[in-house]
């Protein structure tokens, strides 16, 4: 995600960001107003944002005090203005208490705020990086319009405040909200990381006037989907600005792609990435001392095998193992970016020339994806993909709609390749997709089941075509060696496994299988004869593939005769281009596509059911038969995480998408 969220409490304000993060991540000097501190650090000064600030008589753009951020976010959400409010009052013959009371929000709460983090893609900020004057403005600027879009979102669909007993009644703020908005330009480990940090004030008025707080679990369970929309408006609005265009590529294997700006090198994102390498080196060390953890009677601690919830559990704690510590001396951005040009052409790989004119190279390669990909977004068909995503990789195929709209804006952002679109289209795929292929299952008991955002889905039709996910495997045995096939190289081993150890045991991925999925349902409504016709036109399947996958695996123009001796036996829209294919390899551009006709289907499901098998027979190799039965001890949710999953609607437990 590109959408950070943490809580922000009482005395960690002052401990952490009035000293650090309103610096720049910095260390401020002790007795430095901030405003100095801020010049010293060579960051803008923060700002506020948010419908709410006339409630508290400030503005929008207006510079943030060290004072206001103390009296809202450190003293349990008083008014930005307590202190002169406090004044005035006792000034006018109020009592201490009175006077204190009037400065007040509300009541006095612990958790004062929530700090969301925006940062754009690695493509992006590498352009903001190495950019002229005129590509850093524009960028920025898109990056400001996001953010600000995104909390206008979360104005409107998801902040709530609580109220009644237990806090079962909840109202949207009418007047908006306040945050805090401070800009920040390079990472802990020096690398450009254009990012800004936004703290939301929990402090909300009601139409009564009074002020409440916000339901902090709501903004954790949305922040997927803010996510996405920060992730499409940035990218649409540099495309749009600066001429360019995106393509999907596949970061991790097995894994959804990321939209990253397209001509940019795979290189220039890797030299960006040393804090990602640190961390997936710790986390092979994490894992293997996962699974083979024993307690003081000698039997496994845990799950013998890396589950999903325990590799994210395991990441966060190999990230702030190899998190580096806080920068000592501050520069400014113009140095910044001489020196990050500078490290870039001498440790990238990547030429110099094509550092030097990143720009021009993509806007050639956006050129040419846009001359050749045309965005068709058929929002029946957007909807089949959404709900079969959202239905597998969901455990048990539950699922609320806040996760069909994440997908949807993830689906618009690769069919769109960078065109903005019309506000409300993904609302637009995510009600088709409830309408017509999802059932609702709730079982409300309480006034929060009644909910449109809290109601309980699942699809219409059970996924039997996909092959069943496979159970666990059991506990290895570590003097047992793992048998490798004659005739094939060894696989690279992590830095924390010798020659002759297993390998680590973790649960396949599931966004193959989503991806998959899609693919099934699709196929089935483009030759089912009832199913050709929605809204009262037929369905545009080869355009809306096309449009969903990246322009080197898209069916070429149509052969000139004189030209055509080259894979005569091959379809019009089953045909790979390989001149295209050839441009890729030479541009080192990771993409990961999937050309979804009736014949590429039936490829994708052999070999997805053979890469199970060959998993599975490779863990049995070394797995002995008699235990493959037994039940392992673990934790209990860890144990309802790696319980099998049949397809099919109402199986299983819901989980976060």
């Amino acid at each position: 995600m590109t959408v950070d969220i943490r809580v922000i409490r009482a005395g960690q304000m002052y401990r952490y960001y009035l000293r650090e993060t309103v610096v720049g991540d910095g260390r401020r000097p002790a007795r430095t107003p901030l405003r100095a501190a801020q010049e010293q650090a060579g960051v803008p000064v923060g700002r506020w944002m948010g419908r709410g600030l006339a409630a508290l008589g400030l503005a929008p753009g207006e510079e943030v005090t060290e004072a206001q951020l103390r009296n809202l976010f450190g003293e349990r959400g008083r008014h930005p203005y307590a202190d002169r409010i406090e004044a005035d009052r006792l000034a006018a013959g109020a009592s201490p208490k009175q006077a204190f009371k009037a400065g007040a929000l509300g009541r006095r709460v612990t958790v004062t705020g929530v700090d969301f983090v925006f940062r754009p893609q690695p493509s992006i900020y590498l352009l903001w990086a190495f950019g002229d004057e005129e590509t850093r403005l524009a960028i920025e600027a898109a990056h400001e319009y996001a953010i600000v879009r995104v909390l206008e979102w979360i104005e409107d669909e998801v902040a709530v405040i609580r109220y009644g007993t237990d806090g079962n009644y909840r109202v949207r703020p009418p007047g908006g909200l306040v945050a805090a908005r401070f800009r920040h330009y390079e990472a802990r480990s020096g690398r450009p990381l254009l990012h800004d940090h936004v703290l939301l004030s929990v402090k909300g008025q009601r139409l009564d006037g009074k002020w409440g707080s916000l339901h902090t679990t709501a903004l954790f369970e949305n922040t997927v989907a803010a996510s996405a929309l920060y992730n499409e408006l940035v990218a649409a609005e540099v495309c749009e600005a600066l001429g360019l265009a995106t393509e999907p590529r596949t970061v991790t294997e097995g894994r959804r792609p990321v939209m990253e700006i397209a001509g940019v090198p795979y290189g220039l994102i890797r030299w960006t990435a040393q804090r990602s390498d640190q961390i997936a080196s710790c986390l092979s060390e994490l894992e293997h001392e996962y699974v083979t953890a024993v307690d003081d009677d000698g039997e496994p601690k845990y799950l013998p095998v890396v589950s999903e919830r325990a590799r994210a559990k395991l990441n966060q704690i190999a990230a702030r193992k190899t998190r580096p510590p806080k920068k000592d001396k501050s520069r400014s951005l113009a140095q910044l970016r001489a020196d990050w040009k500078a490290s870039a052409i001498r440790t990238s790989g990547v030429p110099a020339d094509v550092i030097s004119s990143l720009l021009e190279y993509a806007r050639a390669a956006a050129a040419a994806i846009r001359a050749r990909v045309a965005a068709v977004v058929d929002i029946a068909l957007a909807a089949v993909d959404v709900a079969a995503t959202v239905f597998v990789m969901n455990n048990g195929g539950r699922f609320h709609r806040r996760h069909l709209l994440a997908e949807a804006r993830r689906h618009l952002a690769l069919v769109l390749r960078g065109r903005r679109r019309d506000p409300g289209l993904d609302d637009e795929v995510v009600a088709a997709a409830i309408t017509a292929h999802c059932v609702d299952i709730s079982e409300p008991t309480t006034v929060r089941g009644l909910e449109a955002g809290y109601r309980l889905y699942t699809a219409r039709w059970a996924l039997s075509d996909l092959p069943a996910p496979r159970r666990p495997p059991a506990a290895p045995d570590p003097d047992r060696r793992s048998p490798t096939d004659s005739g094939e190289p060894p696989a690279p081993r992590p830095p924390c496994q010798d020659a002759g150890e297993w390998e680590i045991p973790r649960i396949p991925l599931q966004y193959d299988r989503a991806v998959l999925a899609g693919a099934v349902v699709r196929e089935q409504l483009r030759t089912t004869t009832t199913a050709t016709v929605v809204r009262g036109r037929a369905y545009d399947v080869v355009a809306h593939q096309q449009a969903a996958m990246p322009e080197q695996l898209l069916a070429p123009e149509p052969a000139d005769p004189e030209h055509d001796d080259q894979d005569d036996k091959r379809g019009r829209h089953e045909a790979l281009d390989l001149t295209a294919l050839r441009a890729l390899r030479e541009s080192r551009t990771d993409v990961e596509a999937l050309d979804l006709t009736a014949e590429r289907l039936r490829h994708l499901q052999d070999a997805f059911t053979a890469a199970a098998d060959r998993a599975h027979t490779t863990m049995d190799r070394y797995t002995p038969r008699d235990d493959a039965e037994t039940p392992q001890p673990g934790r209990p949710d860890d144990q309802q995480a790696l319980r099998p999953q049949e397809p099919g609607p109402h199986r299983g437990r819901e989980a976060g998408h």
